[in-house]
């Protein structure tokens, strides 16, 4: 079945990334046979280009494409490391550096950020994607196409590859 909206998509994939040094690329991610990434195409869960990408395939069909790091994650910002006071975190345990922050800013968005320092007033944060500034190449093949359910389409998101996965 081919990929289109409003359907289900069950698909393996190792995503690489380049190496720091420039020595080739490194595996960063998979999905299995037994463990695939399953997602409601046209949704909206996942990068456009990604699914832009996916858009010809069908059924049984394998992929290897790049997105460069404007069409995936962004490039990576300077500006989006924040200092938050110390006094943020008392009564909790207080970060190291390397520790991902769960966030959330004024209007109730959800985010994380990595602390990458502490400084005399403050935890610098940096609110980047783990992933910006990173080209993605991504190799794989596509399982099973379904149409999705009425609950699926309801909820805006997959229930499994076979749609029993219940909330």
């Amino acid at each position: 079945m081919k990929l289109e909206p409003n359907h289900v998509v069950s698909l393996t994939y190792d995503l690489y990334v380049n190496n720091p040094d420039g020595g080739g690329e490194s595996l960063v991610e998979s999905a299995t046979e037994e463990q695939p990434l399953t997602f409601l195409y046209g949704a909206g869960q996942m990068l456009p280009k990604f699914e832009e990408e996916l858009s010809t395939l069908s059924t049984g069909d394998q992929f290897d494409f790049r997105l460069a790091a404007a069409d995936a994650y962004g490039e990576y910002n300077d500006e989006a490391v924040a200092s938050l006071p110390k006094e943020m975190f008392q009564g909790a345990d207080f970060p190291e550096v390397g520790a991902v922050l769960p966030l959330q800013d004024n209007e109730g968005n959800r985010f994380q950020g990595q602390v990458v320092s502490i400084v005399e007033d403050g935890v610098l944060v940096d609110l980047n994607h783990p992933m910006a500034g990173q080209d993605l190449h991504f190799k794989g093949g596509i399982i099973n196409v379904r149409p999705a359910n009425p609950e699926e389409l309801q909820h805006g998101h997959a229930h499994g590859a076979d749609g029993d996965h219940g909330h």
